[in-house]
């Protein structure tokens, strides 16, 4: 199946604990293929993190392709996405957009996540969803890299709250 042909038929919904494996095998691929990404745990180790700490605290939504996980995206109870990975025969069509609108629909007014400053296709599309950049880091997180956090609420910020 087409990429295309499975955004037209993915649907979100709520991860099972058995969809953990399959997360976690998307995120460990996009370290892999990503250059600027260093590879701070093991694979194994990124597996126990996500059966222990992705999925126990908050929700993870997933996109199901004819039960293929497409992507996925985790929340936590604050309101932070605190991943947002796509399978990469899966990106571009649609599938990340289904998924930050339905952490958008959940969320209680307001949702925040960080991206890396490498990042940036990352970047143009959390502000064409209307995310606006709030605050930057020279690297205070494990991966010593860069980053932005991006904010977005029901109401647009006005430049002064940004």
């Amino acid at each position: 199946m087409t990429s295309s042909a499975c955004a037209a038929q993915a649907f979100c919904r709520d991860a099972a604990l058995a969809d953990m494996e399959a997360c976690a095998d998307i995120f460990n691929r996009w370290v892999d293929a990503t250059a600027w990404m260093p590879r701070v745990h093991p694979a194994d180790d990124v597996v126990r993190h996500y059966r222990e700490s992705v999925f126990a605290n908050g929700p993870v939504i997933v996109a199901d392709c004819r039960g293929e996980i497409a992507g996925f995206l985790a929340l936590s109870a604050d309101g932070f996405v605190t991943a947002l990975y796509l399978d990469e025969r899966h990106r571009r069509v649609g599938i990340g957009t289904a998924l930050l609108h339905e952490a958008k629909k959940r969320a209680t007014g307001e949702l925040r996540l960080w991206t890396f400053e490498h990042n940036r296709g990352a970047q143009r599309f959390y502000e064409r969803e209307g995310f606006v950049p709030v605050r930057r880091t020279g690297g205070e997180n494990e991966e010593k890299l860069p980053d932005i956090l991006y904010h977005w609420r029901v109401e647009p910020l006005s430049g002064r709250e940004a």
